[in-house]
C-alpha cells in the first residue's frame, strides 16, 4: 500500500466521482482510476460500488477513509518536520474566502502570514458559508471563513475573529427611517432584499425571524452585498445587512433591532478530529494574532 493510493483514495471518496478526483490531483482520470483499481486488488476488497451516474464508497471503504486520512495527515506532518528543518514550512493552504470581510481583512493576513512563511502557498476560493462548510467536509478546502453562528455546523471547529452589527436598512423616505431601533416584527410585512439562502448573511437573518416567530417577504434575492444595498437606496426593499458594508454615501437608514444587539461572528473554519497541517495551524496563528485573540 502506498500513499499515493490513500491519495487517490481519498480524494475519490471526498469528490464523489473520480473525474472530480483527478481535476483535484492534476493527473488524468484513467490515472486515478487505475490506482485505486491497484489498491483495491492490494487489499483484496472492492472499495467504491460504481453506477453509471455515482460512486459510493462500500462497507470496507468506509471503514478504510478515516485510516487513510490520518495516514496521509501523519505523511504530511512527517514532511512538514523535515521542511522546518530545511528553511521553514512548505505546502499549500486552501483557503475559502467570502464574497465580503470588511472587518478582517484577507490580504493583511496572506501579507503577515508570508513574512514568515514564504514557501507556503495560499490557494483562495471564493464562495458562501453553505458551500464553503461542505468543501471542507469533503476535504476540498483546509480552512475557510463562514458567517455563522457555531451552532449551524456543529461538526465544524470555528475561531471566531470578528463580529458586525446586523442592521435594519431602509430607504431614507421610509417610514420607519430615522428611528432610534426597530422590532423585526415592523419589517415583517416589507420587500426584502436579500443574499442567497447559503450565505451566511441570510442565514442569520432567516434564523432570528424564525426565533421571532414572523415570516417575511424576499422580493429580491442577489449574490452581493452592494446591490442588496442599492435595491434599498431605490425604494425597492429594505434589509438587514451588516454595519461594516455600510459608508457615510450609503444613502439608507441604518438602525439596530429593539431585541439588542444582532451580532454576525465571521469565523475561521477547520473539521472537528481532523488533523490539520503544520501550514494550516500556523495560517490560524497568524489569524488569531491580527484579531487580537490569543491560541490557547
Amino acid at each position: 500500500m502506498e500513499l499515493r493510493q490513500l491519495a487517490a483514495f481519498t480524494a475519490v471518496a471526498e469528490e464523489g466521482s473520480f473525474t472530480a478526483a483527478a481535476r483535484r490531483m492534476h493527473v488524468v482520470q484513467s490515472a486515478v482510476s487505475a490506482t485505486v483499481r491497484t489498491l483495491e486488488r492490494e487489499l483484496d476488497v472492492r472499495l467504491f460500488d460504481r453506477t453509471t451516474h455515482r460512486v459510493q464508497l462500500t462497507s470496507a471503504g468506509r471503514l478504510l477513509l478515516p485510516e487513510a486520512r490520518r495516514t496521509l495527515a501523519a505523511a504530511a506532518a512527517a514532511r512538514n518536520v523535515i521542511d522546518q528543518a530545511h528553511g521553514g514550512l512548505r505546502g499549500t493552504v486552501r483557503l475559502g474566502i467570502l464574497q465580503w470581510h470588511r472587518d478582517f481583512s484577507v490580504p493583511r493576513l496572506i501579507a503577515e502570514f508570508r513574512t514568515q512563511h514564504p514557501h507556503v502557498e495560499i490557494e483562495l476560493h471564493r464562495g458562501d458559508s453553505t458551500s464553503h462548510a461542505a468543501a471542507l467536509h469533503k476535504g476540498q478546502l483546509d480552512l475557510a471563513f463562514l458567517a455563522v453562528d457555531p451552532d449551524v455546523f456543529p461538526d465544524l471547529s470555528l475561531v471566531p475573529l470578528a463580529q458586525d452589527t446586523m442592521l435594519v436598512v431602509t430607504p431614507l423616505d421610509h417610514h420607519l427611517a430615522g428611528r432610534t431601533c426597530v422590532d423585526l416584527a415592523a419589517t415583517a410585512d416589507e420587500p426584502f432584499a436579500e443574499t442567497p439562502p447559503t450565505w451566511g448573511i441570510r442565514i442569520f437573518n432567516d434564523r432570528a425571524f424564525r426565533a421571532a416567530g414572523l415570516e417575511r417577504r424576499v422580493d429580491f434575492e442577489v449574490a452581493d452585498v452592494a446591490t442588496v444595498l442599492d435595491f434599498v437606496r431605490y425604494g425597492l426593499a429594505v434589509a438587514i445587512v451588516p454595519s461594516g458594508v455600510l459608508d457615510r454615501m450609503s444613502g439608507v437608514s441604518a438602525m439596530p433591532v429593539r431585541s439588542g444587539a444582532q451580532v454576525l461572528t465571521i469565523s475561521l473554519a477547520t473539521v472537528v478530529q481532523r488533523d490539520v497541517s503544520a501550514p494550516c495551524r500556523a495560517l490560524l496563528s497568524t489569524a488569531w494574532r491580527l484579531a487580537g485573540d490569543t491560541p490557547d
